[in-house]
C-alpha cells in the first residue's frame, strides 16, 4: 500500500500510508485509491492484509462498477477476502477503499492489497519496494523530458521557448520546466491552491545537497533581479542559487521564456532569465546569477514536466512546449523542431507507466501522472512542424537587466 495508495476524496492530497507502511483512517468521507497495471485482460481475486485496532468495522471496496463489503475484526494483521473482478483490457486498475461502519477508532490498518489470478502470463507493474526511497518517488510519479536538437557547429547564447498548459492539467505540485541547461532550469510551478511561481535556479559547481556546505568561492552570486522576485538558496537535489516570482499564471494562456548563458572571460559564467505572457509582448527580468569555476555558453537545452508532490502524484498533468529557438553569439536565431524523449528512473524502472510525449502540429507535448493507459518510448525523437512565422523578433539589447 505504501507506494501505490493516494487519498482521492473528499479531495486530492493528504497523507497516504503511515510511517509503518499501513493505511489507516477514521473519516467516512475519505477514499483511498490503490493503483496497479495489468499487461492483458485478466480475472483477479482481491484481498487485503489488514487489522483493526479495536472493535469491528466494515469497509467498502469499489473497482469500476463492482462493489464489495468486507467485515473486519482482530488486532493482528491477517488476510481478509474482498472478491473477484474481471479486467477487460490491459492498463491501470484503480481500487477504491472507503469506510462503511466502525465501532473502534479507525476503519482498518491495511498493509497490502493482495492480488491473485489464474490468467496465464499475467504481469503486474507497480511500486514493489522502497529501495532507493521509491515509495516516495513512485507516488510523485514519473518525470518526462525533451532534449532539443540545436546546431552543433555554432556557439549558442540564448534559449527561447513557450509553454501552454491546458485547462485542468495544472494540479498542485506541478513544475512545467521550459528552459533547462547544463547548470540549471527555468519554468513555472503550482505550489498551492492559491500560489503559483516562476522559478529560475542555477546549481553550484560544488556537489552537495546542503547549500551551507558550499565554499564561499563556489557559491552562486546573484547579480540582479526583477521587481518582486525573491532570491535565495536551494538544496536536496543539488544546491545553488534560486529565484522565484509569485505570479498568477493561468492554464490556457501561453507564456514565453528566455535564458542567456554568457561566459565572463575570467572563469565564471552569467545566467540570466526573462519571463512574459506572449499575449502582451512584454518581458520581465527574473534574475541574473554568476556561477564560478564555469566557462561555457548554452549547453544541454531541454524541457521537462514533473510532479513534486507525492500526495498529488495520481492527478494527471500535461503541457505543450512550442516555438523553440536558440540564438547564437552572432545574433542569429535557429529553430529547434526535433527533440529526444526520456523519462526518469521511476518510469525506466516500470514503477510507473503513466508517461508519454510527442508532437502536435507546431508544438511538442509532455504528459505524466494520472494513471492513464499510454506509455511513451524513451529514446524516441519527435519532430514538430516549423513555426518560422513566430521567430522571436524582439531586440535582445533592450531586455531589462536590473
Amino acid at each position: 500500500m505504501a507506494g501505490n495508495t493516494f487519498r482521492t476524496a473528499p479531495q486530492p492530497g493528504g497523507n497516504g500510508a503511515q510511517r509503518n507502511g499501513t493505511v489507516a483512517w477514521s473519516d467516512p468521507d475519505e477514499v483511498f485509491s490503490v493503483y496497479f497495471h495489468v499487461d492483458r485482460p485478466a480475472s483477479l481475486h482481491l484481498a487485503i492484509n489488514a487489522a483493526v485496532r479495536d472493535g469491528s468495522s466494515t469497509i467498502q471496496t469499489r473497482v469500476g462498477k463492482d462493489t464489495f463489503k468486507t467485515d473486519l475484526t482482530g488486532t493482528e494483521t491477517a488476510t481478509r477476502e474482498i472478491g473477484s473482478i474481471k479486467i477487460a483490457e490491459a492498463g491501470y486498475v484503480r481500487v477504491d477503499l472507503q469506510g462503511d461502519a466502525r465501532t473502534g477508532d479507525v476503519f482498518a490498518e491495511i498493509r497490502d492489497l493482495v492480488i491473485s489470478s489464474d490468467t496465464d502470463g499475467l504481469k503486474l507493474d507497480y511500486v514493489k519496494t522502497n529501495d532507493g526511497n521509491m515509495f516516495y518517488w513512485g507516488r510523485r510519479g514519473p518525470s518526462v523530458h525533451l532534449r532539443y536538437e540545436v546546431p552543433r557547429d555554432l556557439t549558442i547564447q540564448y534559449a527561447y521557448s513557450e509553454i501552454t498548459v491546458p485547462e485542468g492539467h495544472d494540479p498542485i505540485g506541478s513544475y512545467f520546466m521550459a528552459n533547462g541547461f547544463g547548470e540549471g532550469y527555468f519554468g513555472i510551478q503550482v505550489n498551492s491552491p492559491k500560489e503559483r511561481r516562476v522559478l529560475f535556479s542555477v546549481w553550484s559547481p560544488f556537489k552537495t545537497d546542503n547549500p551551507r556546505d558550499i565554499p564561499k568561492e563556489q557559491r552562486i552570486v546573484a547579480l540582479g533581479k526583477g521587481p518582486d522576485v525573491h532570491i535565495g538558496e536551494f538544496g536536496n537535489e543539488g544546491s545553488g542559487g534560486q529565484s522565484y516570482l509569485v505570479f498568477p499564471w493561468k492554464a490556457g494562456a501561453t507564456y514565453r521564456f528566455l535564458t542567456e548563458v554568457k561566459p565572463t572571460g575570467d572563469g565564471s559564467t552569467v545566467y540570466t532569465s526573462w519571463f512574459g505572457d506572449k499575449a502582451d509582448g512584454k518581458w520581465r527580468l527574473i534574475a541574473s546569477f554568476r556561477r564560478p569555476k564555469t566557462d561555457t555558453h548554452l549547453r544541454g537545452f531541454h524541457s521537462f514536466l514533473e510532479s513534486f508532490s507525492p500526495t498529488h502524484g495520481h492527478v494527471g498533468r500535461r503541457a505543450f512546449y512550442g516555438n523553440v529557438w536558440v540564438c547564437d553569439t552572432s545574433g542569429e536565431w535557429h529553430e529547434s523542431t526535433r527533440a529526444r524523449f526520456s523519462v526518469d528512473a521511476t518510469g525506466n524502472g516500470r514503477h510507473r507507466l503513466d508517461f508519454t510525449g510527442g508532437s502536435d502540429g507546431t508544438r511538442f507535448f509532455l504528459r505524466n501522472c494520472g494513471f492513464f493507459n499510454e506509455t511513451g518510448r524513451p529514446g524516441e525523437t519527435f519532430t514538430r512542424d516549423s513555426a518560422a512565422s513566430q521567430k522571436p523578433d524582439f531586440e535582445l539589447d533592450t531586455l531589462p537587466r536590473d
